[in-house]
C-alpha cells in the first residue's frame, strides 16, 4: 500500500483528543484516522514529567502498529512534556497541539495579552508561555489550570449553571487581565466554548487547538507529498487501553456521530 494511503494516527489520554478527530474528518474527510485513548491511566495532566514520556512511547509504538504515516499528539500534558523526545525518536511528522495554538492566539491578539486554560500538568510546564515567547512579539500570558473542567465535560455539564460559576472563578484574573485571545489549551475544552464565551464576553477570541492543528496536519501531509487521492469517505478505528463501552458512549457525545466498535489493546 502507498504511504499516502496509510491513515493519520492520533493519541491523547483519553476522550479529548476526539476533538482533534472531529476536525481532521471535516477537514480532511477521505483521510483514513487511528485514535488511541489511553484510558487506563487518565488524566495525564497529574501524572510526572517521566510518565507522561514513558505513556507516550508506548501509545506511539500502539499507532505504529497499524501503519500510520503521521501521529498527531492530541494531548496537551502529552505535547508539553513529551513532543520533543518523540521527534527525536521517530522518524514520521509528529505534531503536538500547543505550536499551532500559539501561531494562531499571536495573530489574532491585538492587546497583547492572551490567557492559558490547561491542565495542572500543561500549566506547571510553562509549554504554551515559552512558546509565545518564541514568537518574538512582547506579549503577557496569564495562565491558569482548570482541573474541574474535564470533569464536567465527560459528565456532560456543558452548560448548566454550575459549570458557568466554575468557569467563572477560573476565569477570572484573566478577564481582570482584559486578555483578548484565550488558548482554550486543553483538547477537552472545546466542548465548552458556549459557556467560555459567557464568562469571557463576545470580543475575547477562543482558540481551539484541535482546529488549528488539523489544520497544521493538512498542510504538511500535502508538503511531504502524504496526502490521499481521490474522492473517498475516511475509515476510522478507535483503540482504547480500558473501558470501550464507556469510551464508546462518551465519543458519540465529542463527535456528534457514533463510533461503532471500539477495540480494547
Amino acid at each position: 500500500m502507498p504511504k499516502q494511503n496509510h491513515a493519520i494516527g492520533v493519541f491523547d489520554s483519553g476522550l479529548g483528543g476526539l476533538t482533534v478527530v472531529k476536525e481532521l474528518m471535516r477537514q480532511m474527510p477521505g483521510e483514513d484516522v487511528v485514535y488511541f485513548g489511553d484510558t487506563a491511566r487518565v488524566p495525564y495532566g497529574t501524572k510526572s514529567a517521566e510518565s507522561i514520556v514513558r505513556f507516550s512511547k508506548e501509545n506511539v509504538a500502539v499507532l505504529l502498529r497499524h501503519k500510520v504515516k503521521m501521529i498527531v499528539v492530541a494531548c496537551n500534558s502529552s505535547s508539553s512534556h513529551a513532543l520533543g523526545t518523540l521527534k527525536k525518536t521517530y522518524t514520521l511528522p509528529i505534531l503536538g497541539v500547543i505550536e499551532p495554538g500559539v501561531k494562531k492566539a499571536v495573530a489574532v491578539t491585538k492587546k497583547r495579552t492572551v490567557g492559558v486554560i490547561a491542565t495542572p500538568a500543561t500549566i506547571n510546564s510553562g509549554a504554551y508561555a515559552r512558546q509565545i515567547r518564541r514568537s518574538g512579539r512582547r506579549i503577557k500570558v496569564i495562565s491558569q489550570a482548570c482541573p474541574l473542567f474535564v470533569p464536567l465535560v465527560e459528565e456532560g455539564w456543558f452548560n448548566r449553571a454550575e459549570t458557568i460559576s466554575i468557569a467563572g472563578e477560573y476565569l477570572s484574573g484573566i478577564r481582570r487581565a482584559k486578555a483578548d485571545a484565550l488558548i482554550l489549551g486543553c483538547t477537552h475544552y472545546p466542548l465548552l466554548k458556549q459557556v467560555l464565551r459567557k464568562v469571557m464576553g463576545p470580543k475575547v477570541y477562543l482558540v481551539d487547538s484541535a482546529r488549528e492543528v488539523a489544520q497544521e496536519a493538512r498542510a504538511l501531509l500535502v508538503k511531504k507529498g502524504l496526502a490521499r487521492a481521490g474522492k473517498r469517505k475516511g475509515k476510522y478505528l478507535f483503540l482504547v487501553s480500558d473501558e470501550p463501552k464507556h469510551f464508546q458512549k462518551l465519543a458519540r457525545r465529542f463527535l456528534g456521530c457514533p463510533v461503532g466498535k471500539v477495540k480494547r489493546v
